[in-house]
């Protein structure tokens, strides 16, 4: 029986292959939508949902950005199915007016994909203040799978990366920010601009 760990990495494998997909679907090399592995999906999400008492913090945390993935996915699958529904309608145009109408309909798939693209590798900014690393080991966890899921959805190796080591870099950054700011509270912020990951520690007021 698969762990919750394969479980969640069989679900980010799916989502991954229904977007190339979709995008062979959409560009005219499958002839049907991949209903399987959305179905698959599906049944996964529901199963986790259900059950999401049984996932320990940080499974939690991957399975919530998943599925916020999933369901932006859908989103834009549902709205690029629909065009091209309505673009199954017969006109009666001349070849010029086709032509150019054609080339409308393949810039919109070709921006809808640059947004389904930009939504995988840039999730949302995941923030948290963390002023006592030693004492808040769960907030240094979460803090920790944020940078490591942010930096496989852009496609960045985490081989290198270790909680031990990350760790550490908090307790550290922290107490070197807090000595230049008479105690403060420190605030963690992981975000992807331009596709990279970045890791930001910045001083509340």
């Amino acid at each position: 029986m698969a762990t919750i760990d394969e479980e969640l990495g069989a679900l980010e494998r799916d989502i991954r292959q229904l977007k190339i997909e979709y995008d062979q679907y959409f560009g005219g090399g499958r002839k049907r939508p991949p209903n399987e592995i959305e179905w698959r999906i599906d049944l996964v999400v529901k199963k986790y949902g259900e059950r999401s008492g049984d996932m320990k913090i940080g499974q939690r945390f991957r399975f919530n950005n998943l599925t916020q993935t999933y369901a932006k996915y859908k989103d834009i699958f549902r709205k690029k199915l629909r065009q091209k529904e309505e673009g199954t309608v017969q006109r009666h145009f001349g070849a010029a007016a086709k032509a150019i109408e054609a080339e409308r309909a393949k810039a919109a798939e070709a921006a809808q994909a640059q947004t389904a693209t930009a939504i995988a590798e840039a999730p949302a900014a995941f923030r948290i203040v963390c002023s006592h690393p030693d004492q808040e080991a769960e907030k240094v966890d979460r803090l920790f799978q944020a940078f490591l899921q942010a930096k496989k959805f852009a496609g960045e190796k985490v081989d290198k990366l270790s909680h031990a080591g990350f760790a550490e870099f908090v307790r550290k950054k922290t107490k070197d920010l807090q000595k230049q700011n008479a105690g403060a509270d420190v605030e963690y912020v992981v975000e992807t601009i331009d596709g990279q990951v970045k890791l930001k520690a910045l001083v509340k007021a």
